[in-house]
């Protein structure tokens, strides 16, 4: 990923964690991803051979509206096919697929949206291609990573490093609903899709309560689901559904709803500056673990889910990855007994191997039996494979 040296203006590559080249040495795939997480630029990179057709490109567009044959009659079959945006041209996908049926080219096919797929083409495939996901940058990707910059940027690789950071994200708010949204018609009123991405921005990481939302956005329940599924498909969110298997205290069934990134909530929800100790602060810290996790699991194919636990009596723990392990995230720098109770309640049923609290604690340490980590160790640990 090119990124703007903090230090200078100079630009420089960043690894990113998603390893595309291995994976393609075993299936085609789909790279999903949000708006300006560097999808081109990782191909660019990784791939300095095959062919690449840029559906951004007008004149790429309309030659292979008119002829989708071109992706089998120009080049050799054997070529690794780039097409970029492919829900731009849903059609090509019947190219693709029998590309692959009989001559098993390998295609890498990028998009930031999988809602105009899913309606026009037959399941992805059909299994004919995976997917992968490229999210914005982790902490691990970013020289001298910087925990405050971070809660207040967010990880968009051209805003993180930039100084008119807050200017850079309302204009990508701004791009994004005129673009993703108003552009492809996915919302018959964008006024009401505004206020319904702005609200879904001040609740973030609660559990999803369509009638009170909907009453609080002046929409009906129906139309508000609608709203989150776009948002769900244009990838600019996705769910936490909640661990139901406790039995000793029953769980809730409704999930919890994520912004892709920490600083397009803030800039969504007008949050001023995040300062460390403050409410705002607890609140973006746990998002951000919460991205690094999910972005764990997808970069190396961990098959766990990401879930949370919350009982109807009101015991909660953040995150359950499968049975492996619950983290309970403080951005405390002084983890405490009293921070334990949803974790103790949950360890009560014996389902899950680990259990840990993640927080700004200095060291790491046990307090009754269950694992107190600072935040860059757990990441680290996680990130080595040694938690999952």
């Amino acid at each position: 990923m090119i990124i703007g040296n903090l230090i200078g203006g100079m630009k420089t590559y960043l690894d990113r964690r998603l390893q595309l080249a291995p994976l393609l040495e075993r299936k085609s795939f789909f790279l999903f991803g949000p708006r300006s997480t560097g999808k081109s630029t990782l191909l660019r990179h990784e791939f300095r051979s095959g062919r690449v057709y840029d559906l951004l490109d007008q004149d790429v567009f309309s030659r292979l509206t008119r002829r989708p044959a071109l992706l089998g009659e120009e080049g050799n079959l054997d070529d690794l096919v780039i097409i970029d945006e492919i829900q731009k041209l849903p059609m090509l996908l019947d190219e693709v697929h029998r590309l692959i049926e009989r001559h098993d080219t390998r295609f890498l096919m990028t998009g930031s949206s999988a809602r105009k797929l899913r309606r026009g083409s037959v399941n992805l495939l059909a299994g004919r291609a995976w997917t992968a996901e490229l999210f914005p940058l982790t902490c691990g990707e970013i020289p001298e990573f910087d925990l405050a910059t971070y809660l207040n940027r967010g990880g968009l690789p051209h805003i993180y490093p930039s100084p008119d950071f807050a200017e850079e994200l309302r204009a990508y708010t701004s791009t994004y609903l005129r673009e993703e949204i108003a552009a492809e018609a996915l919302a018959r009123r964008i006024d009401a899709f505004a206020r319904v991405l702005a609200l879904v921005a001040l609740t973030n990481g609660r559990e999803i309560n369509l009638q009170s939302l909907a009453s609080d956005c002046g929409v009906a329940p129906r139309t508000l689901r609608n709203y989150l599924d776009v948002l769900i498909d244009t990838l600019l969110a996705f769910e936490v559904p909640p661990f139901k298997a406790t039995r000793r205290r029953k769980a809730i069934s409704r999930s919890k709803l994520y912004l892709f990134d920490v600083g397009v909530v803030n800039s969504l929800a007008r949050r001023g500056e995040i300062q460390p100790g403050s409410e705002l602060f607890g609140v973006a810290f746990e998002h951000f673990i919460v991205l690094e996790v999910r972005a764990f699991l997808s970069c190396l194919r961990r098959s766990e889910p990401l879930q949370y636990w919350r009982s109807t009596s009101g015991f909660e723990v953040d995150i359950v990855i499968g049975d492996r392990i619950a983290v309970e995230i403080k951005s405390s720098d002084l983890v405490s007994e009293r921070d334990l109770k949803g974790l103790r309640a949950l360890r009560e049923e014996g389902l899950i191997e680990q259990y840990c609290v993640v927080s700004r604690d200095p060291n790491p340490r046990i307090l009754d039996g269950i694992a107190v980590l600072p935040w860059a160790e757990f990441l680290s640990r996680l990130w080595n494979g040694e938690l999952v």
